[in-house]
């Protein structure tokens, strides 16, 4: 927006046209809002039960340790009111300054005003005192269940963070400061982004993370050379060309999980996973899972194991003329990898050499963080979506992991693209995140009940598919198992216990640091995340890692030597198919890129 160089005034004319523009814009924001889905609100929030125990379980405490209650009232009060007097005496002073601050630091409020004005620094240390008495109030309760308490611990969290007075144009001095400096602009071009986002997620308020137009699968992502080589109704199997003259004789198939796109293991050329993975020296195929619409309802995990993982290992098998392959498995690729592994036992089928299990969780009796989303409440309400629709869609996948890390992935991006008026970054790995996938019904409601809910594979009496009944003893072959420090996911300490429990005599386990993405995805040119290693898996997972040797640097060459013991003598390099198998497409395919099925 220009001012006028006289009166310094905004200019009329761009004034007038702003307006205009803020009317359209809120005309199209209405619109889009009429279009959005209703959600069945099992699906919104956990079920009423959990606050009854929640309430019954503070009126205990109140009866029964009244002075702990009162102390802990005491404690708040004293606090938020010495905080007050303190305020208000540095002003009567006549400084227009903030009194001392003794609340911890937080990233949403590193910005100078947060500090420095008496105003915003007030709201910011009486929501951080009043943030610390809520979350202290429920840890406190000791007449409650564990999962309950977990649930309501969650839960409470999200109430906290939505109500920071970061979140809201009207306690937020950045994107005030910014609303003046631009003379309004920021705000208006935030609501036509607010505005964008709604019209393009049907009325579903999802903000964008990455900049969706920065991006092409295939060509600046997605990009390792390669061809399609076999398809199904499943997925696509694509072989990399080679980048040396010898391989090693064994290939590696990778299955990546369907709950996202294969590419986050082959982003750009410098931390695609894939690529180092062939310029080590290796014939790799990758599965790329179709997208599933209502007509793949009755898929179930029977159907993503028999003509999957089963149908693409013997494909392998077949263009390289090997008799065993090397496998890895990521997230529920690896969880189903185990199952089928325990299947090819039952049946006799040796063609697997060895696994590899990328943050992959087999033993569901402690299912972590997203455990909070696990329990009846809401699989009820999962399972009566998953057959209105025929699918659970990917907003609702996507929706679960986002709010898990909300202030990372919903409030901080909200607030720069809504009332900074920022664009979206050109970040390949939030494009990757925004790139969905929708999950069949049966397949969902299988996994949910059988495996995350009763345990069958670990803890039951076994899983039921495909014909057998399959226990966790029954993986048996050489495997390496990477989990991650701070997997939110997939927790690293239920992954160790799963792997504790496979029946292989030989199996390391590697625990890298960072994340479910980040822990992977971690190239050693960047030298950035260290892992920790201990080959005594007899130990409990916390006993582990504090007798762990710390390693700096990815633990990708660790576990490159490891498979190369595995993979054979050098072999002249293969190209991509065979007679029976002609090239389809180039990779990465046409699955991957096709519009996404609702």
């Amino acid at each position: 927006m220009t001012t006028d160089q006289k009166t310094g005034a905004p200019d009329q004319d761009t004034l007038t046209a702003n307006l205009a523009k803020i009317e359209s814009l809120s005309q199209r924001l209405v619109a889009a809002l009429s279009h959005q889905r209703q959600i069945d609100p099992s699906l919104q929030g956990p079920g009423q039960d959990l606050y009854m125990k929640a309430t019954s379980a503070y009126l205990t405490e109140m009866m029964k340790n009244p002075a702990k209650v009162f102390e802990h009232q005491v404690d708040f009060w004293g606090k938020t009111l010495k905080h007050y007097i303190e305020a208000q005496q540095v002003l009567a002073a006549g400084k227009l300054q903030p009194p001392e601050d003794h609340t911890p630091r937080d990233r949403r409020f590193a910005g100078e005003l947060w500090q420095s004005h008496p105003y915003f620094n007030f709201l910011k240390q009486q929501y951080l005192m009043t943030s610390d008495a809520i979350s202290s109030a429920v840890a406190g309760l000791d007449y409650l269940d564990p999962k309950d308490k977990q649930r309501l611990t969650y839960f409470t969290q999200q109430i906290v963070d939505m109500m920071s007075p970061a979140n809201y144009l009207g306690t937020n001095p950045e994107a005030l400061q910014k609303a003046v400096d631009t003379e309004g602009q920021s705000l208006v071009d935030g609501l036509e982004n607010l505005v964008r986002d709604l019209e393009n997620n049907n009325g579903d308020l999802v903000v964008t993370l990455a900049d969706k137009d920065a991006f092409n699968v295939g060509e600046n992502i997605g990009s390792s050379k390669g061809e399609v080589v076999f398809r199904n109704r499943m997925f696509e199997l694509i072989q990399y060309a080679p980048t040396t003259e010898k391989v090693h004789r064994t290939p590696l198939l990778i299955f990546p999980p369907w709950i996202n796109k294969f590419y986050i293991l082959d982003l750009k050329p410098a931390n695609s996973l894939i690529k180092w993975i062939v310029d080590q020296g290796y014939t790799v195929f990758v599965v790329s899972w179709v997208n599933p619409d209502a007509s793949y309802a009755d898929i179930g995990l029977d159907n993503y194991i028999e003509e999957g993982y089963l149908t693409a290992i013997d494909e392998v098998k077949s263009i390289c003329g090997e008799d065993k392959i090397n496998v890895i498995g990521y997230c529920i690729a690896g969880t189903t990898l185990s199952l089928t592994l325990s299947l090819m036992k039952k049946r006799g089928d040796k063609s697997i050499r060895s696994a590899t299990f990328f943050t992959t969780l087999t033993d569901f009796s402690d299912q972590g963080e997203v455990g909070v989303f696990l329990q009846d409440d809401f699989v009820d309400g999962i399972e009566a979506e998953c057959i209105k629709s025929g699918v659970l869609d990917s907003f609702y996948m996507s929706r679960t992991f986002s709010f898990l890390r909300a202030n990372d992935l919903i409030y901080a991006p909200a607030i720069r693209s809504y009332m900074l008026g920022e664009a979206p970054p050109a970040f390949d790995l939030l494009y990757w995140n925004g790139d969905g996938t929708n999950l069949p019904a049966r397949m969902a409601v299988e996994y949910l009940r059988g495996l995350c809910q009763r345990d069958e594979f670990a803890t039951g009496e076994g899983f039921k598919v495909c014909g057998e009944t399959l226990s966790i003893k029954d993986v048996d072959v050489p495997l390496c198992a990477i989990a991650c420090e701070t997997d939110h996911i997939a927790a690293w300490k239920s992954s160790f216990r799963g792997v504790q429990k496979m029946g292989s005599k030989q199996k390391i386990f590697i625990l890298s640091e960072s994340g479910h993405i980040a822990g992977i995805v971690n190239p050693p040119s960047k030298k950035k995340y260290g892992h920790y290693t201990n080959e005594d898996l007899s130990l409990s997972p916390e006993k582990w890692q504090d007798t762990a040797d710390f390693n700096e640097g990815s633990w990708w060459p660790r576990w490159e030597a490891w498979l190369k013991k595995r993979s054979g003598a050098q072999i002249p390099a293969r190209t991509p198919g065979d007679s029976e198998h002609p090239p389809l497409a180039p990779a990465p395919g046409t699955y991957v890129v096709a519009e996404k099925a609702s």
